[in-house]
């Protein structure tokens, strides 16, 4: 074997491994910690502000408005920072350990009610709000995808990692939903401002504790082939990387049926099946998608990820549409609501894992990699845009048929909410599978573009020599 080939099958041998169970769960500590605090926020935050700091409705709206804009920026420039960092730890692991306590703070600081008043209380929140929800988590949330594909260029190690980070993310939504508010009337005595502010100190100290173990429990192992980069640089990676464009519209189209089916679930269990209850159990019931988003890694080895995807959506809307059709019938529509979150637990996880995919395309088309920044976008900014969307399109749909708060609705409104939570996901998960359909070629060249990039690492390697 010649120096060259024993070069190349040195730089596959480096970053073509399997991963320990170890680092897969501190891998999935970080989106424990990240939902542990973000679905606290994206849960209850509008009822705190109108409940508890006495921000009327439309104060509260305005703060949420305004906040997506500063989503939508965050992304992509925490994609450049994360690009352009170069440490002895890796590129993106040093972020767990930097921003665990300003996240945990800036969280608790969004729920913490001072004695202030009129405009100041709306900056006040603004500002908490600003910071939580939109600077910080986003710094959390970037590297927690970009990451990925610095642990391991095996491809299907990537997938079982990212069912890993899916199950911590599940566990952590299951956590807050399950047990916020109860802690919230423990802690508080009665009063919710000191139930919210001991809730969040003792929420932050357990995210914090998971992102530490999550910075000490994984390593980046294609960090050599990897050198800080400037913003310009960052968007060259995107030029002519189709499956990333593929990937990018798909979920940001996904998003918007996700939100939808989240958001209307409370209308559509009060107005329509006249058990405002049910919604409690809806959201218990998610934490069900673990066992979907466990079976991921079997069913890409018997198909693929494009594949496995589509499956997703079909499941996702084959349990959409039986709620359409078992009328009240409690049993049937829990049964059916479990059916949709199995599917939509597989084709939500999808894209986190082929992301890093296409930063290797990225790399191999342009000679350019860059992690952050196509992860950013690719993940971030597609949930925070998708999400918008999925929350003001219903909300028109509704306001067009005449919608009132806590009255009873006419035959109209019902129809546009029934249409709004069965059928609208179910189109859009359609449009989705039509558009992943593309991404079949470019799954199919993956081999070629891996070993093309470990021979030219192994190069580079060798000439550094």
């Amino acid at each position: 074997m010649d120096n060259t080939a024993k070069a190349t099958s040195a730089g596959k041998d480096k970053a073509n491994v399997k991963l320990s169970v170890w680092e897969k769960t501190a891998y999935s500590f970080t989106d424990m910690a990240g939902n542990l605090l973000y679905v606290t926020i994206s849960s209850y935050i509008l009822y705190f502000y109108t409940d508890v700091f006495g921000i009327t409705a439309a104060g509260a709206g305005m703060i949420l408005l305004v906040a997506r804009f500063f989503d939508a920026i965050s992304a992509p420039v925490w994609g450049s920072i994360v690009d352009h960092t170069h440490t002895k730890w890796g590129q993106s692991r040093p972020y767990f350990l930097w921003l665990a306590i300003p996240f945990a703070v800036a969280t608790f600081l969004a729920f913490t009610a001072p004695g202030l008043h009129g405009t100041a209380k709306l900056w006040y929140a603004g500002f908490t709000y600003i910071l939580a929800a939109g600077v910080v988590y986003t710094g959390i949330q970037t590297p927690i995808t970009a990451i990925l594909p610095s642990l391991t260029t095996n491809g299907q190690e990537r997938m079982n990692a990212n069912s890993f980070r899916m199950v911590g993310g599940a566990l952590g939504s299951f956590i807050t939903s399950t047990f916020a508010l109860p802690l919230v009337a423990f802690m508080g005595k009665g009063d919710d401002k000191v139930g919210f502010m001991w809730t969040m100190f003792f929420f932050g100290i357990l995210a914090v504790i998971l992102l530490f173990l999550a910075f000490k429990g994984m390593r980046e192992r294609t960090i050599a082939v990897q050198k800080p980069i400037p913003f310009k640089d960052s968007l060259k990676a995107t030029v002519g990387n189709h499956p990333w464009y593929i990937l990018v519209v798909s979920f940001v189209i996904y998003w918007i049926a996700q939100s939808t089916r989240n958001g209307i679930s409370v209308y559509y269990a009060k107005y329509n099946l006249g058990n405002e209850q049910l919604t409690s159990v809806f959201n218990g019931l998610q934490v069900l998608g673990i066992i979907a988003t466990i079976s991921i890694p079997f069913i890409t080895k018997i198909t693929n990820k494009t594949m496995t995807m589509i499956i997703g959506l079909a499941i996702g809307a084959f349990g959409q549409l039986m709620m359409g059709f078992v009328g009240n019938n409690f049993t049937l529509v829990i049964i059916a609501w479990i059916i949709g979150i199995m599917g939509a637990s597989i084709a939500v996880a999808m894209p986190f894992g082929m992301l890093a995919d296409t930063v290797d395309f990225g790399e191999w088309k342009t000679g350019i990699r860059a992690p952050g920044f196509l992860t950013a976008v690719g993940s971030a900014f597609c949930i925070q845009l998708g999400s918008g969307f999925g929350a003001f399109i219903p909300s028109k749909i509704m306001a067009a048929a005449g919608f009132v708060a806590n009255k009873a609705q006419s035959a109209h409104t019902l129809a546009a909410i029934h249409f709004t939570f069965i059928y609208f996901p179910v189109i859009i998960y359609a449009i989705v599978a039509a558009i992943m359909c593309l991404y079949f070629k470019y799954e199919k060249m993956e081999p070629k573009i891996k070993a093309d990039l470990a021979e030219r690492h192994a190069k580079n390697a060798q000439t550094n020599e």
